[in-house]
């Protein structure tokens, strides 16, 4: 097997002599005898464990282990105890998946930390074949079909190559120690149902299914090349990437065929779930308004494109300017100044500037956004107006009603930042004082 073990590791490119990777080793068999095979190949190497205090006394069982085999073999040794109920509670996720985020959210700070080149696994084909289904049965497009694949960044699995009974015996042969989790032989989670319930009934029908499907799996991931490199360049071409949003054009979304996949595959990197994304597409020729979430994101349906953004929640719906202010910098930046020598003033010809009649401002003033009832007199205009009204005139989407803001003077809108003043505090042959309010930048 050691043999085996470097040629996989040289033929895929895997790490070079000089790399310094990080083993995430719970004591078990597998990682145990990927850690056997580290040690006789002579690569450079540390450990890293994890203690999810999930099973009592067997969870510091399994520390102690990978303590003391490092220490007998002075091998650099990093662990962490985690709270796992509590994260799962808190982030409403399985006990599976929480356990998944903190042990690799834990092993990427320590690769950054200590400067490891890559973390490496202990999965085998056997795992990628379980992985496989269970991509399968939770829905993850064919990204998912692809089993575990052998170098993903800064994460590899060196033991893909070899399967559970070659490394029972290669345990065996070479009295390898290590120490066996109960919970490896309960089916309360996926990976054990499918381990030790569905892949025997499939071999029952299918003697050779194990050699099959690795076969299979090897061809989903070269049919995934082709069809990512399709998928690549009509993200390229469609979706457009600003600074704060993203955005993509429903009318180039329609001429994709067919446009769910194409959906899925722009979506799916955000958090959107096929349901999200089934919804999306029946919404494409829906009035504009509609929102749809994913954990961190939000997509909103424009006339002409689909909107994602981060979901954020602002602190405050409401900031003072006080009087003695000259400039602020959040949530928008802004320079104010009073002008008293109106000789030589002259209105720019700007919406980003506002020249209001000072003794009609009641301070401090208010930046706000808009209300449910909200009206104001546009200058230039007659008569009151809703903002509402206001922007539909300009045909402002969800998010451009979102981000603007509104300057105000006790309860009265007095400028649509950036947009229009309201003349009720407009300048007049009576002013005496001009406050000029600027957005800087």
């Amino acid at each position: 097997m050691i043999k085996e073990f470097q040629k996989y590791i040289e033929d895929n490119a895997l790490f070079s002599k000089d790399d310094s990777i990080l083993l995430a080793v719970s004591g078990g068999i597998d990682s145990m005898v990927m850690t056997d095979l580290f040690l006789k190949c002579g690569y450079n190497f540390a450990i890293a464990h994890c203690n999810f205090k999930l099973r009592g006394q067997e969870s510091q069982r399994d520390e102690d282990f990978v303590t003391s085999f490092c220490q007998e073999h002075n091998i650099k040794l990093y662990k962490k105890s985690f709270d796992t109920f509590t994260y799962m509670k808190d982030k409403g996720k399985s006990l599976e998946m929480s356990a998944r985020d903190l042990r690799y959210e834990y092993f990427f700070n320590l690769l950054k930390a200590e400067g490891y080149t890559y973390l490496a696994t202990a999965h085998h084909a056997d795992d990628s074949i379980e992985t496989f289904f269970i991509n399968l049965l939770r829905g993850t497009g064919i990204s998912g079909l692809h089993g575990i694949l052998q170098k993903v960044n800064n994460v590899i699995h060196p033991m893909i190559f070899t399967n559970r009974t070659e490394i029972t015996a290669y345990q065996q042969e070479h009295s390898i120690a290590f120490v066996e989790d109960s919970t490896n032989v309960s089916v309360k989670f996926t990976r054990n149902k499918i381990r030790h319930e569905l892949l025997p009934l499939i071999k029952e029908i299918s003697p050779n299914f194990e050699r099959t499907i690795v076969k299979e799996i090897e061809r989903f991931r070269e049919t995934e090349q082709v069809f990512r490199t399709l998928v690549n360049k009509a993200k390229e071409e469609i979706v457009i990437k600003e600074q704060d949003k993203v955005k993509i054009p429903i009318a180039k979304i329609k001429t994709l065929t067919p446009s769910r996949i194409y959906l899925y595959e722009f979506l799916s990197e955000y958090g959107f779930n096929e349901s999200n994304i089934n919804a999306i597409e029946e919404a494409l020729d829906d009035i504009s308004g509609k929102q749809f979430f994913s954990e961190n994101y939000r997509l909103i349906k424009d006339r002409e494109y689909l909107i994602i953004v981060e979901n954020k929640q602002e602190k405050t719906d409401q900031y003072c300017i006080r009087e003695d202010q000259t400039s602020i910098t959040h949530p928008i930046k802004l320079h104010m100044e009073l002008l008293k020598d109106l000789s030589f003033v002259r209105i720019p010809k700007t919406k980003f500037i506002a020249m209001l009649d000072y003794d009609k401002l009641t301070f401090p003033l208010t930046l706000r956004h808009w209300y449910k009832g909200d009206a104001f007199f546009p200058y230039g205009m007659r008569g009151e107006k809703k903002i509402s009204d206001f922007y539909q005139n300009l045909k402002y989407s969800i998010l451009d009603k979102e981000n603007q803001w509104l300057l105000c003077s006790n309860d009265k809108i007095v400028w649509v930042v950036g947009q229009r003043i309201d003349d009720r505090f407009k300048i007049t042959g009576a002013t005496q004082t001009i406050y000029k309010i600027e957005i800087d930048g």
